[in-house]
């Protein structure tokens, strides 16, 4: 633990982003109690600093998709039409985390994060992660690695919420509520920045949004209420939040970060332990 904790010299305050003795008490210019985060502060921030977003999240993803192949194999040999290539079976994917109004009534709140990682077939995984290496790079040039991660992941839950308030979708999973959520980002700066630019941006981000949305109309078993939740999620995010030009990256934002990715990591270990350690 010692490795990673810094006991001397200065570190940036979580709060307000200026210098501080890294064993300060109170930040000098805030006044946030351990603004050095009890010398943890650097480290948090170089792991978020490192961080590939969308590599990440599409580790996550694939992984969470071969293991719910690996969980029932016999979904590999089922006869299935090209959008249902390769798709794991409902008994895997509520094992590894599919959120809807079944998961939901008995309190598994925990799916509305671990659906996110989670998807219904090849085909399925691969448009959502190639939207995701799309749209990811701007959002985290525009917003910063950490507001990306928490936009990212409120966006699908919002969607999800929707999509089971609403929608009233007894199954479900998928980032494409996420990847809506990036997209409603990118609007929210197009807007804010105004101008010839800002208008381009829009058009741009804006015809994706429509486009991606009819489409899921034209194809069977899309969630489009989770399409319009996150969409409706990562625009609020990225008010809230705002954008790197009004406001830099902070320690604050970081500490968002890394607590949006523990309660995920949590959420996959309640998902493993209520479906494997006798918690159902």
């Amino acid at each position: 633990m010692g490795v990673f904790r810094k006991r001397s010299g200065s570190a940036l305050c979580y709060a307000c982003g200026k210098l501080n003795r890294v064993d300060a008490a109170v930040c000098f210019y805030c006044g946030r109690r351990q603004p050095g985060l009890w010398g943890f502060a650097p480290a948090l921030g170089q792991l978020i600093g490192r961080m590939s977003v969308a590599k990440a999240i599409t580790i996550v993803c694939g992984a969470a998709y071969l293991l719910a192949l690996a969980l029932d194999p016999s979904s590999l040999t089922r006869p299935s039409g090209p959008f249902n290539l390769l798709a794991p079976s409902l008994r895997a994917l509520d094992a590894l985390g599919m959120t809807g109004t079944y998961a939901l009534a008995q309190g598994r709140w925990w799916t509305l994060l671990t659906a996110i990682y989670l998807h219904g077939g090849l085909l399925h995984i691969v448009f959502n992660m190639l939207w995701v290496y799309q749209l990811a790079p701007p959002v985290e040039e525009i917003y910063g690695r950490a507001r990306l991660i928490v936009i990212f992941t409120a966006a699908g839950v919002l969607g999800f919420v929707l999509s089971s308030l609403v929608g009233q979708q007894q199954f479900t999973v998928g980032a494409s509520g996420a990847v809506f959520g990036l997209l409603g980002a990118m609007v929210v700066y197009a807007r804010r920045r105004g101008g010839t630019y800002g208008m381009a941006m829009l058009r741009q981000y804006g015809q994706w949004a429509v486009v991606l949305f009819v489409l899921g109309f034209l194809m069977s078993g899309v969630d489009n209420w989770a399409h319009a939740g996150g969409f409706a999620g990562g625009y609020l995010a990225g008010l809230v939040l705002g954008p790197e030009d009004a406001r830099p990256e902070r320690g604050a934002d970081r500490l968002a970060a890394l607590a949006t990715i523990a309660l995920t990591a949590l959420a996959f270990g309640l998902a493993l332990w209520t479906a494997f350690g006798g918690g159902a």
